[in-house]
This record gives C-alpha cells, sequence and structure tokens, in this order.
C-alpha cells in the first residue's frame, strides 16, 4: 500500500546554511514548509575553512559565541616562499562554521508550518497538473511530497541542478585541524602551480592555538596536500580531525525554472578567488524568500515569474561580482612564479598596498578592481595578458565598465 502523499507549499533541499536561512526567513510567513536533510545532524560533516568578512555581522545578527577569531592579516606566499601582508578594514571572522549552520535550525525547529525530514535523501521530481497549476511531486528516500516550489540547496552535487543538466565545475577540498605555533593574526594563503585553481591555507581558530590547514585543487589532491603538510614540517598523524569536500568552480548557474529554484553551492553563488560562498548565499537567500512570497501572491511559479523576482536581482548584485571573482582567479591561473615575484614587488613598491587597506573587499572586488587598474604600473604589467588571452581582459573591463 502506498503511503499518504504530504502536502507543503515550499520544499526545500538540503539543510546548511543555505537552506536553513531561508527557512527562516520563510517562517514569518503562513507557508508550510518542508526541508529534507540527508544527514541525521545539522552541520554534520563540516566542510569550511571558515573565513567570512565581517559583512556576515551586518547580514545576520550574529551570536558572538559562533565566532571564533579575527584576522588582521592577509599573509599571501608565492610558490618561492616570498611573502607579501595584506592588513586593512576587512579583518575577517574565523567562525564555527557547525554552530552558523545550526543557529537559523534552531530558530525554527519548533514552527509548527516547518517539518525538518532529518537522515532523508531527496531522489527526484516530476511536475504534475494540480487543478489549473502545475505543481511538484518530490520523491526522497522515505516519501514522496506535494509542493508548488522547490528549492534546490543541495549542494555542489545538487540532484536538483542536475535535472536541468547543470553540473558545476568542482575543485577538491581538505583540511586538518591541528595544534600549532603559527600566528594567531595573520591568516596565510600558499599559491603553487600545482594548485593553481585555488590556494593552501592556515586559519587560526584563536587562543586556543588551534589551525585550520587546507589545501583545493581541480586534481591530486591527496598528493598535493601531503606534499603542502610537509612543506610547512605538519605532522597529519597529530591531526585533531579532518574534513574534506567539493567546492563549486566558475560563475553562478541559472537559477529560475518552473516551480524550482537554485540557491547556495547547488547555484554556483561561489567565490572563485577563495572558495567562499556564505556572504553570496545569504544576500542570494533574501531575493529567494522575496521571489517565493511573491509567488504565492501572485499564484504564479513559472520560470518567467522566478526569473523576474530571484534570477534577475542576483545576476545584477552578486553574479557580476561572483563572474569578476572567476575572472580575477583565471589571470591567476596564468601567473609563473616570475609573474609572483614580480606582482609582489609592485604591491610593495607602488602604495598598492594602501589602495588594497582603503578599498579592499573579499566578497565585492570590483571597487578595488577599478582603484588598481588606474595605476600605470599594474596596466603595464598586466598588459602580458593581453597578448595571451585579450578576450580574458576584455570581459574583466566589461563587468567592470558594465554597472547594470
Amino acid at each position: 500500500m502506498e503511503r499518504k502523499i504530504s502536502n507543503f507549499d515550499v520544499c526545500i533541499i538540503g539543510a546548511s546554511i543555505a537552506g536553513n536561512y531561508l527557512t527562516y526567513l520563510l517562517s514569518k510567513t503562513t507557508l508550510k514548509i518542508a526541508i529534507i536533510e540527508e544527514h541525521k545532524e545539522i552541520g554534520i560533516p563540516f566542510q569550511c575553512a571558515g573565513i567570512v568578512s565581517q559583512k556576515l555581522s551586518k547580514l545576520i545578527n550574529l551570536p558572538k559565541n559562533i565566532i571564533l577569531n579575527r584576522v588582521k592579516v592577509a599573509k599571501i606566499v608565492a610558490p618561492s616562499g616570498k611573502f607579501i601582508k595584506l592588513a586593512g578594514n576587512e579583518q575577517p571572522f574565523i567562525i564555527d562554521r557547525v554552530a552558523l549552520d545550526r543557529f537559523f535550525y534552531d530558530k525554527v525547529k519548533d514552527n509548527d508550518i516547518i517539518t525538518y525530514f532529518l537522515g532523508e535523501k531527496y531522489e527526484s521530481f516530476k511536475y504534475f497538473k494540480d487543478g489549473q497549476q502545475k505543481s511538484v511531486l518530490i520523491k526522497t528516500s522515505k516519501r514522496k511530497l506535494k509542493a508548488k516550489i522547490l528549492v534546490g540547496c543541495d549542494g555542489p552535487l545538487s540532484v536538483v541542478a542536475r535535472s536541468f543538466r547543470i553540473k558545476n565545475k568542482l575543485l577538491y577540498g581538505t583540511q586538518i585541524r591541528v595544534k600549532g605555533s603559527f600566528d594567531q593574526n595573520e591568516a596565510v594563503m600558499f599559491f603553487d602551480p600545482r594548485w593553481k585553481e585555488l590556494f593552501g591555507w592556515i586559519v587560526p581558530e584563536g587562543s586556543n592555538d588551534i589551525y585550520r590547514i587546507g589545501l583545493a585543487s581541480s586534481k591530486n589532491i591527496s598528493i598535493n596536500f601531503k606534499n603542502f603538510l610537509k612543506k610547512l614540517r605538519i605532522n597529519s598523524a597529530k591531526k585533531i580531525d579532518q574534513q574534506g569536500g567539493l567546492i563549486p568552480y566558475g560563475v553562478m548557474n541559472k537559477l529560475a525554472f518552473d516551480n524550482v529554484l537554485l540557491l547556495g553551492d547547488a547555484a554556483g553563488q561561489v567565490k572563485a578567488t577563495t572558495g567562499g560562498g556564505i556572504i553570496m548565499l545569504l544576500i542570494a537567500a533574501k531575493y529567494a524568500s522575496y521571489c517565493i512570497q511573491k509567488c504565492f501572491d501572485l499564484g504564479d511559479y513559472s520560470k518567467k515569474s522566478i526569473k523576474k523576482y530571484y534570477e534577475k536581482p542576483c545576476l545584477n548584485s552578486i553574479g557580476k561580482q561572483i563572474k569578476l571573482h572567476y575572472l580575477i582567479r583565471l589571470i591567476f591561473e596564468k601567473f609563473s612564479n616570475s609573474d609572483f615575484e614580480t606582482f609582489f614587488q609592485i604591491v610593495k613598491s607602488n602604495k598598492i598596498e594602501e589602495i588594497i587597506s582603503l578599498y579592499g573587499d573579499m566578497d565585492f572586488p570590483r571597487s578595488i578592481m577599478v582603484k588598481l587598474l588606474k595605476n600605470s604600473i599594474v596596466i603595464k604589467f598586466l598588459i602580458r595578458f593581453f597578448s595571451i588571452n585579450p578576450l580574458l581582459i576584455l570581459k574583466i573591463l566589461t563587468v567592470l565598465v558594465n554597472r547594470d
């Protein structure tokens, strides 16, 4: 005998920060919401270096216990070992990512119109005619649900996204937590051609002398990480624990479909320069919440409506910034060892550090890029990329010039 199909207004796939924050925003409405999460415990497994800009405290009412540390300096290390140190007003937070994932879950879990299905895997959905309107029938490993809107917050390997032939390009990330004696005020980034798509990192958790040491790359992650730890003289056998995960890499995906929208890693709302996406997805979640409420007000759940109220606002705000992050990253991927040396010398000798301190923004790089491109020394350095890849530079200039 087939089980009874449960009816909801909105079904959200994934209960990490993206799904939980959207649920929190929608909890202020009368919409009946289901959240499907394949893991039995919220926030587990922990898969994040946990360094986030201060914008986090402006976007949400951030509890102090979630902030473990703040770093004052970004130390950037070239393949040769030479480095520059950049300090400014950013001073990002080092956060307890598990606590952040649980924060909004704890706020809404007892709400009568919200139901969490933990330890339950999303499998598929199909459209069906519900009176005069199209709705979605969602199948999980344990049940079937009906909803007007389905939200894919199901991570880099999003099954919801794959339903629309969207597949993220991925990086492999791994990190360990160890006791150490590095500088607690510095977040360190190590660049190397062997992991050119991102970098290795040392992130200090704070006064507990624990450091998150990790690396991300598109291939050979185990070998690269082993060599990285060896270079740092870290004995992995003394690790406290280890985490690993996948990082979407590229520009933001299409977000809008009939009755369906994508959010967070599933949507590619991740910065290619850092691999972080928390600020971007929080901003996108606010657009998503508004869009969903608007769809129910209008009784219109079509792709056209979701595109108008969600995808287009995202594209015009975080979408352009995410694209700029990706284009910047493509330039760094082309850097040779000598390019890094030259770049560091330019930064040290031409008041670039002062420009970065005043205008640097780890989430929205447009302002700093405009300032840097007004510097003749920077322009001369970048000219070499016109001959190597003129289209790449043209794309960057197009993003910088186009404000709309």
